[in-house]
């Protein structure tokens, strides 16, 4: 954080994102063993390729009703019931692997297989309601001009993640097999849940507007919330954009880095590249992004599409591994700015819904993307770049290599990255959602001060020595609530009124 004294709020915040990070690298760590197993096993790249479009597709339409649940509960609830499905999950399929012999799990035309292989994706998928939640709790616990650090925060431990479950993953089904990684799996979700029994957030307490009464995946309130706010549609609609051009990275990155790599030395490159995620959420944490997130987030892109654009510009390795570092570090900016625009601008009552849905595009952006980009450039621009006429027509741009169809690609995707966030900066939605930010900010110390001194008057026992009520004042770590919207808070602990 950007101050060495950290409020009870953002002490109880790095609890819960210590406990989050675990509870991510668990269930990536056996998602990502179940596909290696299922590969090494069976050859079968339809299987694995199933798998991996399941797992999107479950998040793109689980993220809706993820953040209705989020919502309509406690956060710190909502975690439990998260670790809990995730528990149940992995325990039911280690019993199936204790039962069944290993032959029976792997024969992809019997049920089985694909019974086994959903119970691990269901246990995986639910996660993301504890992510959405997680985003919520920096709007509770973190006081508001704190809120881009924390985000920070949040993407250098989902770096970390990222970069440690690749490779514990393939160590524990090469040394250890998959019994014993589920067996590791169950384990430390165990201890996650237990963890997360201890912890305490007074500040979780659900409120929901008079005429909240959806249930399910509620998606009228999801677009209501979106936009009730000016700009913010148009927000999520360009980082969706911002995606769906990161599909070529997606489909594209691993056959180039092979073209320039043995596949031991291109796991060991892209391992360290991915440092990058870690450098630049802890710089974030450390520094913030200034007073204008939006304005941020489309330097950053602006950024990245001139990375994705040169790092290929030539078949260098050191270069290929230089900008993969450097478009990693550029990574939770983007992610940070996002999160932090829209918990300032949306109600916390609303929250849920908004980061599902924005989640939910933006999941299923990338997938698109790749699907449609790997049979155009299998068929059409590889075949061209490596044919005589191909490679002179791009030889002055690209120079020569083996890989110049890639590198055309990956130049092209780049540069639309940029121009679109050129052109965002010019729009109507970026001033929209800029005034809405600024206005949105809570009020400072001297505000207060003023306001309560014209509010209340003179001989009045409010005005002097006065004590405000537990989480009320401008050292609270709970968000000031900017919705004028009629609410209702629940007589039972917090709790929203109804069937859960």
């Amino acid at each position: 954080m950007t101050s060495m004294t950290r409020t009870q709020g953002e002490r109880t915040f790095l609890h819960v994102l210590i406990n989050t990070a675990l509870a991510n690298l668990t269930t990536s760590f056996l998602w990502f063993a179940l596909t290696f197993w299922v590969y090494l096993e069976t050859r079968s790249v339809l299987a694995t390729g199933i798998i991996g479009g399941a797992y999107m597709l479950l998040v793109a339409f689980g993220s809706m009703l993820f953040g209705t649940i989020v919502d309509h509960n406690r956060k710190l609830r909502v975690m439990l019931l998260s670790g809990t499905v995730t528990l149940v999950a992995f325990s039911a399929a280690g019993v199936m692997y204790l039962l069944l012999p290993e032959r029976t799990l792997l024969d992809l035309g019997a049920p089985w297989f694909w019974l086994f292989g959903t119970i691990v994706l269901v246990g995986a998928v639910v996660e993301q309601m504890r992510n959405i939640a997680l985003s919520t709790t920096v709007t509770m616990l973190v006081p508001d001009e704190r809120h881009a650090n924390a985000n920070g925060l949040v993407g250098t431990v989902q770096g970390l993640a990222f970069i440690v479950t690749s490779v514990l993953s393939g160590l524990a089904i090469g040394r250890l097999g998959m019994g014993w990684t589920i067996a590791i799996a169950i384990a430390l979700t165990a201890v996650s849940l237990a963890h997360l029994l201890t912890l305490r957030i007074p500040q979780d307490v659900v409120e929901l507007d008079a005429d909240d009464t959806a249930r399910g995946v509620d998606l009228r309130g999801s677009l209501r919330a979106v936009l009730a706010t000016g700009g913010l549609f148009a927000l999520i609609l360009f980082s969706t954009f911002n995606n769906l051009i990161g599909g070529l990275y997606m489909a594209l990155m691993d056959p180039y880095g092979l073209e320039l790599f043995t596949v031991e030395m291109w796991g060991v490159v892209f391992g360290v590249a991915s440092t990058g995620f870690i450098v630049g959420g802890l710089a974030i944490a450390r520094f913030g992004l200034g007073k204008r997130p939006i304005r941020t987030l489309l330097i950053v892109v602006m950024v990245m599409g001139a990375l994705g654009a040169l790092f290929t510009i030539r078949e260098w390795w050191w270069l290929y591994a230089g900008g993969i570092w450097l478009y990693m570090c550029l990574i939770p900016a983007a992610e940070a700015a996002e999160q932090t625009i829209i918990q300032r601008v949306v109600p916390l009552s609303r929250q849920g819904r908004v980061f599902g849905f924005a989640m939910a595009f933006e999941a299923a952006a990338a997938p698109v993307t790749a699907f449609l980009i790997a049979p155009l450039a299998e068929f059409w621009i590889l075949p061209w770049a490596r044919s005589s006429e191909g490679s002179a027509a791009l030889e002055p741009l690209l120079g020569t290599g083996v890989a110049r169809g890639i590198a055309l690609v990956f130049l092209i995707g780049g540069v639309v990255m940029v121009v679109a966030a050129a052109l965002a900066m010019l729009t109507k939605s970026y001033r929209q959602i800029s005034a809405s930010y600024d206005a949105a900010a809570p009020p400072d110390d001297a505000q207060l001060d003023d306001a309560s001194a014209a509010a209340v008057p003179t001989g009045d026992p409010r005005a002097v020595g006065a004590v405000p009520a537990e989480g009320v004042g401008p050292d609270a770590s709970a968000r000031t609530e900017r919705d004028q919207s009629p609410s209702r808070s629940s007589s039972d602990g917090g709790r929203a009124p109804g069937p859960r």
